[in-house]
């Protein structure tokens, strides 16, 4: 035994070396696969159009509305006035742009809180674009299938001329925004005048075509990596969001497992839930993502999903819903439709539209009831305080005087403040419509009839034709 022993061989265990993974090259770029989203019919399709039409007919109308012999809504920034309707705005009234930007803010806020991302599936520029770029995509080329093999196969005469006409009709859709645009800013009249002409200023072609390029390239070809890239607002939508929002959300519980059946099958008896995995969500949605998944950023809110899925509902004999606006409280404890609406209008709702109301109140009520001229008055300060005649203190000013309306006015100008206070030069000043007029002042003090200083006094500016009176702060110099 003791021989067998000493005549076995000692075996050493090997530990092995361990080796370094092959390296990998991952690419941290993804190539952009094209989107081709599917048509679609259905209650949210519907108001997506309906919102087209309006902004759209909004947007081409306004510049071509006369308003007595001018155009009805105008930002002429060369003379820095705006004209919308009968109001006439100068720069002094930036508060209301301020104001206009308030309600911007907060009517965002409320619509988000309320529904998510309403503006953006249905009123934003890049959706209504997108929409008619889209339709005249269809209307040339085809549907989705019809444009995905026009796509894969080779260049043929038929592709060749059916991408040329849908660019071109592209191209024509872009120059003619631009154009539209700029007619906000420059008469439209005059702007046919001078496409007739040939005779386009400098700045009037660069924004034409700069904003028409926008249109083309945007709604064209970037279409969905605006939303998901470029657009601030898909990032921070979530902080506006709350368990009560209304959200294009998919019912899981009902739906999963999902699966393919017959139609007269039992979903049942082959353990499924409502989703047949057609995949026709994903196929409509504009920005490409599964809403099965859950809530995503790219989610536009436009309701194409809802509209697809309620059709495939109807047609395997499954009630309608499986895909809709809904809430995070809602799914979790089942809420009837009713019961779903008495929690969206919460408190905070109430809070941002009782505040929106007030701002709208506040401007309306400001610009009914404003005055219709306005007043500065500057110290001349070459003349900053003299001895005249009598020994009477004068002071010179310049008034100038804007005539915010549409006709000729007169006002009176009269000083008050100090005793014997008198206003020595023109007391009547005329001002053509829409005009400013700068006026030098005279303002006389009798001797004696104040300390020496510096003393508050005002202007008062009364319109002759027109109801409205301005009290305007100046001061009155008195040398030692």
């Amino acid at each position: 035994m003791n021989a067998e022993l000493k005549n076995e061989k000692k075996v050493i265990p090997i530990t092995p070396v361990p080796t370094e993974p092959e390296a990998q090259l991952v690419s941290l770029y993804a190539a952009h696969e094209k989107i081709y989203p599917r048509s679609v019919k259905g209650v949210f399709s519907n108001w997506r159009w309906i919102m087209v039409w309006v902004t759209q007919i909004i947007f081409y109308g306004l510049p071509w509305v006369e308003w007595g012999q001018r155009q009805a809504v105008l930002f002429d920034l060369g003379v820095r006035r705006f004209y919308i309707f009968g109001l006439v705005l100068y720069p002094q009234d930036f508060i209301y742009l301020t104001g206009l930007l308030i309600i911007a803010a907060l009517s965002l806020f409320l619509f988000t809180a309320v529904a998510g991302r309403l503006w953006c599936g249905y009123a934003c520029p890049q959706t209504v674009y997108t929409e008619i770029f889209l339709w005249v995509e269809k209307f040339v080329e085809g549907d989705r299938s019809a444009r995905i093999r026009r796509d894969e196969g080779p260049m043929t005469a038929e592709k060749l001329g059916r991408k040329t006409a849908k660019h071109l009709i592209w191209v024509l859709i872009g120059v003619w925004t631009g154009f539209t645009f700029v007619g906000y800013f420059t008469p439209m009249q005059a702007m046919m005048s001078q496409l007739a002409n040939l005779d386009f200023g400098p700045w009037e072609t660069f924004w034409v075509l700069f904003y028409g390029f926008a249109t083309y390239g945007n709604a064209g070809f970037m279409r969905e990596q605006v939303c998901k890239h470029m657009c601030p607002y898909a990032r921070f939508q979530s902080a506006m969001f709350d368990k009560d929002t209304l959200i294009v959300t998919y019912d899981a519980e009902r739906g999963e497992p999902r699966g393919a059946r017959s139609k007269k099958a039992d979903p049942t008896k082959l353990n499924l839930g409502a989703c047949v995995d057609c995949s026709l969500c994903v196929q409509v949605c504009p920005t490409g993502i599964d809403i099965r998944k859950g809530l995503q950023y790219e989610c536009i809110g436009c309701g194409a999903c809802a509209d697809v899925c309620d059709t495939v509902m109807d047609k395997v004999g499954y009630p309608r819903g499986l895909v809709k606006y809904s809430t995070e409280n809602a799914m979790l404890n089942k809420w009837t439709q009713k019961q779903t609406l008495r929690h969206v209008f919460r408190p905070r709702i109430l809070v941002y539209t009782g505040i929106l109301l007030t701002i709208v109140l506040a401007i309306m009520v400001s610009l009914f009831t404003r005055t219709p001229f306005k007043v500065d008055v500057v110290r001349d300060r070459g003349v900053m305080a003299r001895v005249v005649e009598a020994g009477k203190t004068e002071n010179v000013y310049r008034l100038q005087v804007m005539n915010a309306t549409e006709s000729g006015q007169r006002y009176r100008l009269s000083v008050e403040g100090l005793p014997g206070l008198v206003l020595t030069s023109e007391e009547t000043v005329s001002v053509p419509s829409t005009e400013a007029r700068t006026v030098p002042v005279r303002v006389q003090l009798p001797f004696e009839g104040a300390k020496p200083g510096s003393h508050e006094i005002h202007f008062k500016i009364e319109s002759l034709d027109s109801p409205g009176v301005l009290l305007e702060k100046s001061t009155f110099l008195v040398p030692e």
